[in-house]
């Protein structure tokens, strides 16, 4: 039994998770490229003196996830000793990192005196880290890591406070932007942000009460996982979904779980899911952990500050070689399309044990870089990372959110800020009518997000998925529609985009951006007309769909409810109203 004094361990804890938060604050605030500091590409954590995770910042379930394996990693070419005050070692190899190379990990040790107390950690999306197209994040034409761009081993970026100004000059000369380097700096004072607050915590209460309060926030954070495992039952669930393809005329990959609840544990078995592919975008077994922990502890411990306590008590299987699980030097960069389809997988099995925890599929986003050689506002070669991110899916007891990133956690980047970046305009953003899967709560809806590209030329590299199998609904809850990227739209040289294909633009060229539609849970006849009118009237439902998807008549001006004519359609319903 612990013998801390619970005041004292209570202020510890909340002071790791506020410089864990506070790490963030300084990254957004100081960082250069929209991706970091508009799209919260990045997260932050704080770890003990053995490298476990101890508290971490609320950002990308796809970082600190794979953060709690990466750092660990790292020190291992880094051993205890090695490393002084104002050190960081950077490192994104896809098979030690977040699964890609534009997310750099750095880690900063921190000490008490000569005493290591534990180290400062931050992960950030680059915009670009070189490679065969802008942004580093092709699948078309790529199937090894070497051509995705500049990989970095575990290397000190900072020797005790300066800059190593050799590897700076290797990552200019690899990078088309240089807000890379600005990241990398803002990176840096985050850490130190985190390394004197930690300091702060050991001046006040000691280094080793902070030493016995991390390993108590450990071991209080595995029991309670172990108790919300034993109110789950025990046995094996599956379930199955496909992502549409990995480039034009490829085929989709069948993503295939088995989810067993043992005492204590709880295990993510990939055996049967595709194989690897030819493409930049197979999922690192660091980044199908990630997306896995982020589903498990939503259902289980969802207000609980997530650290390694929690995690070991999760287990991820899958075989070498496969989608989830490919071979070092696989071609990785556009892993981030399958975030939402670990996840869902996850969630899909999960919702045959705790339906009443779980939510249906969610939108997604398409994340498409637009680029070109030269601006017409600065003469210089511009890189635009745009983003649409539409719902997400529903619960059993409310509707899914609007423009609202899950599971990855990301943000709509503000249209002014990519105009005022790039030479695009923003003709529209908004959301899509009847485009929200249909339940007695419906999915959040799809986000259409039209672009028109400024400059003489150009090249956009696409990234999205659900155009061919749209979001899952849940108990009778219907799909959500599917996305798509359109060409030109409403002219005669309108075409449809492969959500994975890379394309030349030219000045004028429109890009309308449309993600899916997320699940709906619960039958749609089953909805409270009040909420369906409240959606007409909103314009997110037309009167039609309120008609013959939630068996709801309106008056002639769709401003009020025509309760007889209601009942009579909902009672040949398949579920009427009770």
């Amino acid at each position: 039994m612990s013998t801390i004094d619970p005041v004292t361990f209570s202020v510890v804890w909340g002071g790791l998770l506020s410089t864990a938060a506070e790490m963030g604050s300084t990254l957004l605030r100081t960082a250069y490229s929209m991706t970091v500091r508009e799209g919260s590409d990045f997260s932050t954590g704080v770890f003990d003196a053995r490298g476990n995770m101890i508290a971490q910042g609320d950002y990308s379930p796809g970082h600190l996830g794979s953060m709690a394996f990466t750092v660990r990693n790292m020190l291992s070419w880094y051993p205890e000793g090695s490393l002084k005050p104002g050190d960081a070692v950077i490192c994104n190899d896809p098979t030690i990192g977040s699964g890609h190379l534009p997310d750099i990990f750095m880690v900063t040790p921190v000490f008490h005196g000569e005493r290591l107390i534990g180290y400062a950690v931050n992960i950030a999306h680059h915009i670009d880290v070189g490679g065969s197209a802008p942004g580093s994040e092709e699948v078309v034409g790529v199937s090894e890591t070497c051509q995705e761009g500049l990989k970095l081993l575990p290397v000190l970026l900072y020797r005790q406070g300066e800059p190593v100004t050799e590897i700076l000059r290797i990552i200019e000369g690899n990078v088309r932007v240089k807000d890379v380097l600005g990241d990398l700096h803002a990176q840096y004072a985050a850490n130190l942000t985190g390394v004197a607050r930690m300091q702060a915590l050991a001046r006040d209460y000691g280094p080793d009460m902070l030493a016995d309060c991390m390993a108590e926030i450990v071991a209080r954070s595995e029991e309670a996982m172990i108790g919300a495992l034993a109110e789950l039952p025990r046995g094996t669930w599956h379930f199955e979904d496909v992502l549409d393809d990995t480039g034009p005329g490829t085929e989709p990959v069948r993503f295939k779980l088995a989810l067993t609840v043992e005492d204590g544990r709880i295990i993510c078995d990939w055996e049967g899911t595709d194989g690897q592919r030819p493409a930049g975008i197979n999922a690192y077994m660091q980044y199908t952990r990630s997306y896995c922990i982020a589903a498990i502890k939503a259902v289980t411990l969802p207000r609980a500050a997530q650290n390694f306590g929690i995690i070991r008590c999760i287990d991820i299987r899958a075989p070498e070689g496969c989608y989830v699980n490919p071979r070092p030097g696989a071609a990785s960069g556009a892993r981030a399309v399958n975030a939402n389809r670990i996840y869902e997988v996850v969630m899909g099995a999960l919702a045959q044990i705790v339906p009443e925890r779980v939510i249906a599929a969610s939108s997604g986003f398409t994340n498409p870089k637009v680029s070109g050689m030269v601006s017409p506002h600065t003469g210089q070669p511009f890189l635009a990372w745009m983003t649409a991110i539409g719902g997400v899916g529903a619960h059993r007891h409310c509707d899914g959110q609007e423009a609202t990133t899950s599971p990855t956690n990301g943000t709509n980047t503000p249209v002014e800020v990519q105009e005022m970046n790039a030479p695009v305009f923003i003709h529209r953003m908004e959301l899509v009518p009847d485009s929200a899967g249909a339940g007695r709560f419906r999915g959040g809806m799809a986000m259409r997000k039209d672009v028109e590209l400024l400059a003489e030329d150009g090249l956009v590299t696409n990234l999205g998925d659900r155009n061919a199998t749209a979001p899952y609904g849940l108990e009778d809850g219907l799909p959500g529609t599917k996305a798509a990227t359109i060409l030109n739209p409403g002219t005669q040289g309108e075409r449809r985009l492969h959500s994975k294909g890379t394309y030349s633009l030219a000045k004028g060229d429109i890009l309308s951006l449309r993600t899916a539609g997320a699940g709906g849970f619960g039958a749609p006849a089953l909805r409270d007309p009040a909420a369906v009118l409240r959606d007409v009237i909103h314009g997110l439902v037309s009167p039609g769909a309120a008609r013959s998807i939630y068996k709801v008549a309106l008056d002639a001006e769709a401003a009020a409810i025509d309760h007889a004519a209601t009942r009579e359609l909902r009672a040949g319903a398949p579920y009427p109203a009770k």
